[in-house]
């Protein structure tokens, strides 16, 4: 992949999230009124039915199907690796990346077992970013660029799309992220990762504080925050959640690095996530207090933390059983069978 200088600067960013559609209320509607008519008690299969308005409300489609899941995983690295922050080298991205491929990862596994699609997206693996405690990660012209990328990686088409990531190092950089946008002290955001502890915990803590130090003023922008301290993958993600947003295609949200992603658009605009689902709440402490501050709530808690979209693919599964529950189910008139007795 060639990160060349984009047509798309940040302006025109800003744009397309003021033209983000709303949510198709009478495809909703439409949900609502067949469930009412289902074989069995209203509200009994909780937030099955809710996951199945989610589709419908974000598809366009009354009748919620999930035909071409797509899991889509952004691979990068980052300078800030040097510093110790990681339990592993940064070479394990590229050999993870090589292990997606041979189908050896959980993510694989995964996929199979739920009929997932995959792909995996390198993101200028052997050019990392440079270390953000002393300069900025991107330049506005490779960020916007990088968010374009994202944006066209599901140009193949999906009507449901899980984000993932690979990158040593980059629950550090989440975590600054996260950092300049909500706020706080570095050590509200820094979380043991690949399982870093005592001296690697304090190394991590110290590379957020130092870039967040940098920041100054462009901490009130949220895509300067994410040029500054961010990192390829996070602004993939981030194209990807906003081109999915224009396409009407439901996404699902894996854990902390692609949260980060997440929150950047949250900050531009309060409802530019009402169309994603966040698949897990992961281990890494600071991922509850991100979900928190934008009033989400993860659909499954699992104790994970490994990345690689594991926990928004293991989430898919739910979402394609909900939809296939609600236009499966027999009603009652078809079935034969009696319906709950008038009051």
């Amino acid at each position: 992949m060639s990160l060349s200088p984009s047509a798309l600067p940040f302006d025109d960013i800003r744009n397309l999230v003021r033209a983000m559609p709303g949510p198709d209320e009478a495809a909703v509607e439409a949900v609502r009124a067949r469930d009412r008519q289902l074989t069995k008690p209203a509200g009994s299969l909780g937030r099955l039915e809710e996951l199945a308005e989610w589709l419908a409300a974000w598809s366009g489609n009354p009748v919620p199907k999930v035909t071409r899941p797509l899991v889509a995983i952004f691979a990068t690295n980052h300078g800030v690796a040097a510093r110790g922050v990681s339990a592993f080298p940064a070479e394990v991205t590229r050999q993870m990346v090589e292990n997606f491929a041979a189908g050896g990862a959980a993510i694989n596994q995964i996929c199979a077992a739920n009929d997932l699609g995959l792909k995996i997206f390198d993101l200028a693996l052997d050019m990392p970013t440079p270390c953000i405690t002393e300069e900025d990660a991107l330049d506005e012209a490779n960020c916007a660029a990088t968010m374009a990328y994202g944006m066209e990686a599901i140009a193949g088409g999906t009507d449901l799309l899980c984000l993932g990531e690979m990158g040593i190092a980059n629950t550090t950089v989440a975590a600054a992220v996260l950092n300049g946008l909500f706020g706080g002290a570095a050590a509200d955001w820094v979380g043991p990762g690949t399982g870093v502890d005592g001296a690697g915990l304090e190394r991590k803590r110290q590379a957020v504080e130092l870039a967040i130090s940098r920041l100054g003023s462009a901490a009130a922008d949220p895509l300067e925050v994410l040029r500054k301290v961010g990192g390829r993958e996070i602004a993939a993600m981030a194209g990807a959640i906003l081109a999915a947003r224009l396409q009407r295609t439901p996404v699902i949200v894996d854990g902390f690095v692609a949260t980060a992603a997440a929150a950047v658009l949250y900050r531009m605009d309060e409802s530019a996530l009402d169309h994603c689902l966040f698949g897990h709440v992961s281990a890494e402490p600071a991922h509850r207090r991100a979900l928190g501050r934008m009033g989400k709530t993860a659909l499954l808690d699992l104790g994970m933390r490994l990345g690689e979209g594991t926990g928004a693919a293991l989430a898919a599964g739910l979402v394609k059983a909900a939809a296939q529950v609600h236009a499966g189910m027999a009603t009652f008139a078809t079935a034969g069978v009696s319906e709950k007795s008038a009051d």
